[in-house]
């Protein structure tokens, strides 16, 4: 191994560990800038590489910010607390039902607006209201960890519903319909997985009966009336420029932004919109951490990761298509439990086209990745952003979860989920092809 090869590896290390430790003061956007420029000073890539990153991120991550600023106007008018409350009516008293829809609606907001949305909007809103009830500890932590685990575990339907979609339909160049066709069948298997073992995990931590009627009328959430109603009609509108996407050769980026923008623009005048502060505080440091972090990951090509990750799934995809979505499912998994699930998606995508594989096998291996990338960051806190900032949020609550119980958890969870996603996504592929 050469001297930039160990420099690659070292560099991807530091910055890593910086953006998991997350220095006071310090944002996950500066540590993955800072690595990007020292790679291509310390020539550990070039320019042309830095092009190439941004040329595979830009429509992800610009099209990542866009759902967040609808989710975040949404949320300032009261959408998101005015479904949650008709959830909560509409379970009459029983807590399992209270239990099974808060999950539904964690699993409805993370396909349409991402899990970072579901994970880190709506688990507040759902914490406040079973704070609201009177429920005992145990019970408020096992809706807060169910409605973090749906956030991601139910982020696989549409290429909007999570970052890592994004990033991975760009690569393989999938189309916004030809991969919901494949992953909504997939979406519900992870689903009803994730219900049966979140069930099985707490269901003596539920309640029998819950007093909702102590919970305010879903009316009294809404903010700004005018503006809650016109939102139906630019989320009908946003779904069906989604769909356009595919024929007419048109990026996601300029679907969701453009929709996001006129959103923002009718927002201006509303008085429970903040727009300037909202845009302030939309994740733009997560299109610096993008490119910043790529451009690190893309350094470990020479350092022989890559071609060895590429070496082994090609002697898997031998032995059946099977073996090779679960191999590529469970290798994304683990690899976005222990470094994130950012770059695991780019490694393992640079990795699946260095092994030359193509045709169905080439998609099945690129869709497990997505599933194992998504699902893989339930096993610990380190796995995604998302996790790192909704623990933060929860604890600024005061309701601290720690690593060993959330890690003891997550592996309880992920490992069956996983596996029943990757056989559901064996049985779609044979079917769809």
């Amino acid at each position: 191994m050469h001297g930039h090869s160990l420099l690659a590896i070292l560099l991807f290390i530091v910055v890593l560990g910086l953006v998991i430790w997350q220095p006071r003061g310090l944002s996950i956007g500066w540590p993955a800038a800072i690595g990007g420029a020292l790679a291509v000073l310390l020539g550990v890539v070039s320019l042309t590489d830095v092009a190439q990153v941004v040329g595979i991120v830009w429509d992800a991550t610009l099209t990542f910010v866009a759902v967040i600023l609808i989710s975040l106007v949404l949320d300032a008018i009261g959408l998101f607390e005015w479904a949650a409350l008709h959830m909560a009516r509409a379970c009459r008293g029983s807590g399992l039902r209270l239990f099974v829809y808060s999950i539904l609606l964690g699993a409805v907001v993370a396909a349409f607006f991402a899990n970072d949305g579901a994970a880190l909007i709506l688990t507040p809103i759902v914490y406040e209201q079973v704070k609201a009830l009177r429920l005992p500890r145990v019970t408020i932590l096992a809706f807060v960890m169910a409605s973090g685990f749906i956030a991601d575990a139910a982020s696989l339907p549409l290429v909007v519903s999570n970052l890592v979609n994004i990033v991975s339909a760009s690569f393989f160049h999938i189309g916004f319909i030809a991969y919901a066709q494949r992953m909504l069948p997939v979406d519900l298997a992870a689903l009803a997985a994730s219900l049966g073992a979140l069930y099985l995990f707490y269901r003596r931590d539920l309640p029998h009966r819950v007093e909702t009627g102590k919970l305010p009328r879903p009316l009294t959430a809404i903010r700004d009336p005018r503006l809650f109603r016109v939102s139906w009609w630019i989320l009908g509108v946003l779904l069906a420029g989604y769909l356009l996407t595919q024929p007419l050769h048109i990026p996601i980026a300029a679907v969701a932004g453009t929709v996001a923008v006129f959103l923002l623009a009718l927002a201006w005048r509303s008085p429970a919109v903040n727009v300037p502060r909202l845009v302030r505080e939309a994740p733009w440091k997560i299109v610096v951490f993008s490119i910043g972090m790529y451009v690190v990951v893309f350094g470990l090509r020479d350092a022989g990761l890559i071609t060895l990750l590429g070496r082994s799934l090609a002697w898997v995809q031998h032995h059946g298509a099977t073996a090779s979505v679960l191999y590529a499912g469970y290798l994304a998994a683990s690899l976005s439990s222990v470094m994130n699930n950012m770059p695991t998606v780019l490694v393992n995508a640079l990795a699946i086209r260095s092994a030359g594989i193509g045709g169905v096998g080439r998609l099945g291996m690129a869709l497990a990745n997505v599933v194992g990338s998504d699902l893989g960051p339930k096993i610990t806190p380190i796995g995604s952003l998302a996790t790192l900032l909704w623990l933060h949020v929860l604890e600024r609550r005061g309701l601290r979860i720690s690593w060993g119980y959330y890690v003891r958890v997550g592996l309880t969870l992920t490992v069956p989920v996983l596996a029943v996603t990757l056989i559901a996504l064996v049985a779609t592929l044979h079917a769809v092809g």
